[in-house]
This record gives C-alpha cells, sequence and structure tokens, in this order.
C-alpha cells in the first residue's frame, strides 16, 4: 500500500509538553515537500492549538476540539460538527467551580473533576458523549469522535483513509487510529494503543514523528497493511512491530 498522507495527534504524538521540537517541524516540512498531505487531529481547541504551534499552516486540514471542528488553514474557515456547549451545563459547572476549558462545540476539564462534569451532564438529562485523554476530561455531542472530523477532512481532501496513516498516543486517538489505513503508536503511548497499532516507533514524542517522516519520504512502508488478527504483522525496517502471532 502506497500511503499519501499522514494524520497525526498533536499532545504526545507531534508535541512533548505542549511544544513541537525543531526536529520534529522539520519533519513535518520535509513531509510536505515530499507530496504528503497532513492532517492535525487533536482534541485541542482552535485557539489553543494557535497559542502553542503558530505554524498551523502546514497542515491541510486541522481537525480540533476531538473531532467536533474541521478547519482548513489556508482559508481561515472551519466547520463545526455539533451545536455550540449547552450553556446550562457551563453555568451549572462553573457554579460548582469546576475549571473549565469551553470551545466552539466540546467542553473540557480535567481530572479529579471527571466525575462532577460527568454527573453535571446527566443531572441536566443532556446525551453528550464522555472522552477522556490522560489527564483530560472532554464532554462533546454523542458518537463524535476524532474519526468523525478526520472523515469529514478526508472527504474534503478527496483522500481515501486506506491511503493515510495515522499516529497517536492516548485514548481518544483509538478512533481515528482505526479509519487509517495502517496505525502508528509513539513509543511511550499508553498500552493499549501501542497493542491496537500495526507498527510502534521506536522514539517517542516527537522523536518517534520524526522516524516514521523519515520511512514514509524513504519509501520503505509501501508494504505496510492493516494488520489482522489471524496473522502477523508486516514490519518495516527501522520500526518494530507491536507483536507476533
Amino acid at each position: 500500500m502506497h500511503y499519501t498522507a499522514l494524520a497525526i495527534d498533536y499532545d504526545g504524538t507531534l508535541a512533548d509538553a505542549g511544544r513541537v521540537s525543531p526536529k520534529a517541524l522539520d519533519a513535518l516540512n520535509r513531509l510536505k515537500g515530499a507530496g504528503f498531505t497532513l492532517v492535525l487531529v487533536t482534541g485541542r481547541t482552535l485557539e489553543s492549538l494557535r497559542a502553542a504551534f503558530p505554524e498551523m499552516a502546514l497542515f491541510d486540514r486541522i481537525v480540533a476540539e476531538n473531532g467536533a471542528v474541521v478547519h482548513r488553514p489556508d482559508t481561515g474557515d472551519s466547520t463545526l460538527l455539533g451545536s455550540p456547549p449547552p450553556a446550562a451545563a457551563i453555568e451549572a459547572l462553573r457554579r460548582k467551580g469546576i475549571p473549565l476549558e469551553v470551545g466552539q462545540v466540546i467542553v473540557a476539564s480535567r481530572t479529579p473533576h471527571e466525575k462532577a462534569v460527568v454527573d453535571t451532564f446527566r443531572e441536566l438529562a443532556l446525551d453528550n458523549a464522555v472522552e477522556f485523554n490522560k489527564g483530560a476530561v472532554m464532554v462533546l455531542p454523542a458518537e463524535m469522535t476524532k474519526a468523525t472530523g478526520l472523515q469529514l477532512a478526508l472527504d474534503e481532501l478527496q483522500l481515501e483513509p486506506s491511503k493515510v496513516i495515522g499516529i497517536g498516543d492516548t485514548e481518544n486517538d483509538h478512533t481515528f487510529l482505526a479509519l487509517c489505513g495502517a496505525s502508528v503508536a509513539v513509543a511511550d503511548a499508553i498500552p493499549s494503543v501501542r497493542e491496537d497499532a500495526d507498527l510502534v516507533t521506536q522514539g517517542g514524542a516527537g522523536d518517534g514523528v520524526v522516524e516514521l517522516a523519515d520511512h514514509l519520504i524513504a519509501g520503505d512502508l509501501q508494504a505496510l497493511a492493516r494488520r489482522q488478527r489471524a496473522h502477523a504483522p508486516l514490519t518495516a525496517s527501522g520500526l518494530r512491530p507491536t507483536r507476533s502471532s
């Protein structure tokens, strides 16, 4: 399989401690120069991402707010895949003193406030989904995930998911990685992401992206295919398979 696009998580995958290293930034530029389409898939709001990563224009699409917003850096336009956060829930959480980040669609907080957040939405009989990302808890419209936003982004870019290789590190990355033609976990990803991935990089956040970029540009992942349970995973030089069977 010949991959033409990379879908990449931000925190813990491209960025380490919220920042993108010069090496990882160079890897993105080299991928663009080699003709790859780049899609960023993040739980962050666009406002938070802009503050941390001024180089957003490197990406052809940005899937933000855990799949609820698809942004086009070239035009500055965005599509919301859900309604704005319910005002009643935001007001109730603020009355309880829960720290919040309110996006265009998403409401986010952090542990140890997850129970209060979930209980508040239930008390108001709001049918919202809850996604976890290490210490973050995100509430968004039901059945909305990173895969939802990535699918819209790929439709706009006229890309088949089978042509996309995805890389991530944590719980909320499972859905978009499963949509991609092949999935990669950085070395310091959580165990379930490493177990489900087709390949695991030798390097962790940032370094793993550089490693994957090097192999993509060299063209030595062309034989990679999604691992089937009944078969051993295919390997690529310099990358280690998740397991053999």
